[in-house]
């Protein structure tokens, strides 16, 4: 029998390790890390199911809470294309990525990561999170989000972060702005507007720029799994609340949402932008109507 195969243990011990970051001692909670890398740091790891791109995670349908990378390029900064290259492609076509990565942490629990002021949260109804506030409530289904910085983790560069979380006691994490990283002598010779924008891992020489920049960090590695593994205790709570409804409180069950993302087919197609702008059209239709209401 294999971790995963195992029947789970909700009295496992949780130790802390730094602030932010929890040891699981004894048994390991199984957890399926979804969007990896097939050389990355999550292959390999005790109580961890490994899904890479030949995997499909879009295909993955539980039953263990989740750790996602979904790909982040068609909702950050540069969605569209490079400053060379502009405009090759649309937002948020990333296959349905997104969308079932935010199902499965909604269902199964766990956490998801994507850059900070990812356009994923607003197409998906998502409350933005601001720097220094900590976990706050994202959606009317359970989940929290917060901001964090990876350079607290171990990260090369600060590179900013979004978290949306579905587990509970979550927690504690740096909310600080991280410290200047940039060397003195890039300062100099580019300036401090320009070295800010072209940053400290495009100065690491030879080809793996983007591996770094993209490569998450172990202690960060762990924190995602420390925040997933708190999710079975949901799931072992509502069991005991299920065999002993007398002593026990009721508890919501843990069985899957019948989540209904809007305009998923949209998105598939490539066509998050459209949705965007057709929602602020109306938004700003509405306002209008209701000034006009106003002054009439």
């Amino acid at each position: 029998m294999t971790m995963l195969e195992a029947p789970t243990k909700a009295g496992a011990v949780v130790a802390p390790l730094e602030r932010g970051v929890m040891r699981v001692v004894g048994q390991l909670q199984p957890v399926a890390a979804l969007y990896i890398e097939a050389k990355g740091c999550y292959v390999g790891l005790p109580g961890v199911d490994p899904w890479d791109e030949a995997r499909d995670a879009r295909k993955y349908a539980g039953p263990h809470p989740v750790v996602c990378h979904s790909p982040c390029q068609r909702w950050g900064k540069f969605w569209h294309g490079s400053t060379r290259k502009p405009h090759q492609y649309k937002m948020g076509a990333d296959g349905g990525c997104f969308a079932a990565a935010l199902t499965a942490v909604r269902n199964y629990g766990g956490v998801l990561e994507h850059p900070a002021d990812s356009n994923a949260w607003a197409y998906f109804g998502l409350h933005k999170p601001k720097r220094g506030e900590g976990w706050v409530k994202a959606d009317a289904y359970g989940c929290m989000t917060c901001y964090v910085e990876q350079g607290h983790y171990g990260h090369a560069s600060r590179k900013p972060t979004w978290l949306l979380a579905n587990a509970p006691g979550l927690p504690e994490l740096t909310w600080s702005r991280g410290a200047q990283r940039l060397p003195e002598w890039m300062i100099e010779r580019y300036g401090y507007e320009k070295a800010r924008r072209i940053g400290v891992v495009a100065m690491v020489g030879g080809k793996n720029k983007t591996a770094i920049r993209n490569a998450t960090p172990e202690p960060f590695r762990d924190l995602m799994l420390s925040i997933a593994r708190q999710a079975h205790n949901v799931n072992s709570t509502a069991h005991r609340a299920a065999r002993h409804p007398a002593s026990s409180p009721p508890q919501r069950s843990r069985a899957a949402l019948p989540i209904r993302l809007r305009h998923f087919d949209q998105l598939a197609r490539g066509g998050a932008e459209a949705v965007i702008c057709q929602r602020r059209q109306r938004r700003a239709q509405g306002q209008h109507q209701r000034a006009r209401a106003r002054r009439g």
